[in-house]
C-alpha cells in the first residue's frame, strides 16, 4: 500500500487512425495537447509515435519527432520521454534511430527497445538479434535509456541473457505487453512468470492490448506496479467495445484505481532518480553525449 504507481502514456501508436476513432492524436499539435492534458491530470513518461503531416501515416522522420518534443518540453520539462524505434512498418536502423539524433532540449530520455520479432494480427514486426544489438548501441552511444517492450516469456529471457553480456545495463524499464494473439496473454500466470524472471534491477508497467487494456490496468495498480495507458494499446473504455475512450479518460481511470488502491502516481522526477537518468532532457543533460 502507499506505492509510488509510473504511469507511461501511449497516446498514439501506429495503428489507429481518423477513421477507427476521431479521438487519436495523429498532428504534433493534437499529440502534444493530449500530452499537456494527460500531464495536469498526472502522468510519469510519455511513449511517442510520430505521424506524416500530410498522410497521417507512421514516420520516423525526425523533424516530425522535433516538434513534437519541442511542444512537451515547454510544459514539461521533468517528463520522461521515449521514443519509439518501432521495428514494424520499417526495418532500417538508420531511419528507426532517427529521433535518437536529436539533441538539446529535444534529447529523448528512453527510446523503445523490442526484443525479438513477433506477428501481430495482420503484421510482424522484425527485430533481428543483430538489429537489437545495434538498437541497443546506438542508444548507448547517446546515452539514451532502452525501454525495453516484453511480449513474451522468452524476450524476458532475453532481456536477462544480454544484461548479463553487457548489452543491456541496469536499471532496466520493462513494459510487459499482455494480449497481442501471437505472444503472451493477458492471464495472471502469464503476467506472474514475466514477473517473476524480470532481469534484476528493473521498473515495470503492465500494458493489455485491445481487449485487455482494462483487466491489465486493473491488474497493474493491484499489484503495485508500473502502467501502461493510452489509444496506442486500445481504442474502446472496455472488452465490449461500445465505448470509444479518450486519452483523458483512460489516465483519469487510472488515477481512480490508484485512488481506490491507496496509491500515488510516480513524479517525472522519481522515476527519473530510479532510471538514475538527469534531471530534464536524459542521462547526459542537455549537452550532447561524450564522443
Amino acid at each position: 500500500m502507499g506505492q509510488s504507481l509510473p504511469i507511461n502514456f501511449t497516446p498514439t501508436g501506429m495503428v489507429p487512425t481518423k477513421e477507427m476513432t476521431p479521438h487519436v492524436p495523429v498532428t504534433p499539435a493534437e499529440i502534444i495537447e493530449d500530452v499537456r492534458t494527460a500531464y495536469e491530470i498526472g502522468i510519469t513518461s510519455v511513449h511517442l509515435h510520430a505521424r506524416d503531416l500530410e498522410t497521417g501515416e507512421p514516420t520516423w522522420e525526425q523533424e516530425v519527432f522535433a516538434e513534437i518534443i519541442d511542444g512537451i518540453r515547454e510544459f514539461a520539462p521533468e517528463l520522461v520521454v521515449c521514443v519509439s524505434l518501432s521495428g514494424r512498418e520499417w526495418g532500417d536502423v538508420d531511419k528507426r534511430t532517427a529521433p535518437l539524433a536529436l539533441t538539446g532540449d529535444r534529447k529523448p530520455d528512453m527510446g523503445s527497445l523490442t526484443l525479438s520479432s513477433m506477428n501481430f494480427t495482420g503484421s510482424a514486426s522484425v527485430n533481428s538479434p543483430e538489429t537489437i544489438h545495434r538498437l541497443a548501441e546506438r542508444m548507448r552511444e547517446r546515452g539514451v535509456l532502452p525501454e525495453l517492450e516484453l511480449f513474451d516469456l522468452g524476450m524476458v529471457n532475453y532481456a536477462t541473457y544480454l544484461s548479463e553480456r553487457g548489452v543491456l545495463e541496469s536499471p532496466h524499464y520493462c513494459n510487459l505487453l499482455l494480449g497481442n494473439i501471437a505472444t503472451a496473454q493477458a492471464d495472471p500466470v502469464h503476467v506472474g512468470t514475466m514477473l517473476r524472471d524480470l532481469p534484476a534491477d528493473s521498473v515495470w508497467a503492465l500494458a493489455g492490448i485491445g481487449d485487455a487494456q482494462v483487466s491489465m490496468n486493473t491488474l497493474a495498480v493491484a499489484l503495485g506496479g508500473g502502467v501502461r495507458v493510452g489509444l496506442e494499446d486500445a481504442i474502446y473504455m472496455g472488452p465490449d467495445g461500445e465505448q470509444l475512450a479518450t486519452n483523458e479518460a483512460l489516465v483519469r481511470r487510472i488515477h481512480e484505481l490508484a485512488d481506490l488502491n491507496g496509491h500515488e502516481v510516480m513524479e517525472p522526477a522519481q522515476l527519473r532518480d530510479r532510471l538514475d537518468l538527469e534531471p530534464g532532457f536524459g542521462k547526459y543533460g542537455r549537452q550532447s553525449p561524450p564522443e
